[in-house]
């Protein structure tokens, strides 16, 4: 049982790569751009999930705009999971292909989820939609009622390729 509401700070790093087939010139069809750091800072209240949204842009030049994304986290075999350095926290990861949404289609760590489309008609979202999709970070009310108080940390890498 936990004495008091635990200091749960999230800050997570992200690492990007644009991928899409074998061939290098084929990198430079899918990038993203726009990632920020997500901080949930302290979280009083561990019996709601705690949910941080951002708008990203995601370019695919492709037929269709069609890309796919694959997140991989820091935790033990690439799971989505934060420490304090001896404790761990899970969290979950949602991406949807439009901007502004608070929730999306679930992400598996390491698994590529196809059949995105992109609406972004510049590699930056600097002409068109400032932004195209959604990255949704989700730390669950159950994982936060059995953490330990501390500050949590990690690392989610997302890998964009045009399908």
């Amino acid at each position: 049982m936990l004495e008091g509401a635990p200091r749960l700070a999230l800050t997570t790093a992200f690492c990007l790569a644009a991928l899409s087939s074998p061939q290098p010139a084929a990198a430079q069809k899918a990038r993203i751009t726009n990632l920020s750091d997500v901080n949930f800072g302290l979280i009083a209240n561990l019996q709601t999930d705690a949910r941080r949204s951002q708008n990203v842009c995601v370019f695919s030049q492709s037929t269709g705009s069609l890309y796919s994304i694959t997140a991989t986290g820091s935790g033990s075999g690439s799971s989505f999971a934060l420490t304090d350095g001896t404790n761990s926290l899970a969290y979950e990861v949602e991406w949807s292909d439009q901007s502004g949404q608070t929730s999306g289609t679930s992400l598996v760590p390491a698994v590529a989820a196809t059949g995105r489309v992109s609406a972004a008609t510049q590699q930056t979202c600097s002409n068109g939609p400032a932004t195209s999709a959604s990255l949704i970070v989700i730390l669950r009310s159950s994982s936060l009622t059995q953490a330990r108080a501390g500050n949590y940390s990690g690392s989610l890498t997302l890998v964009v390729a045009a399908e």
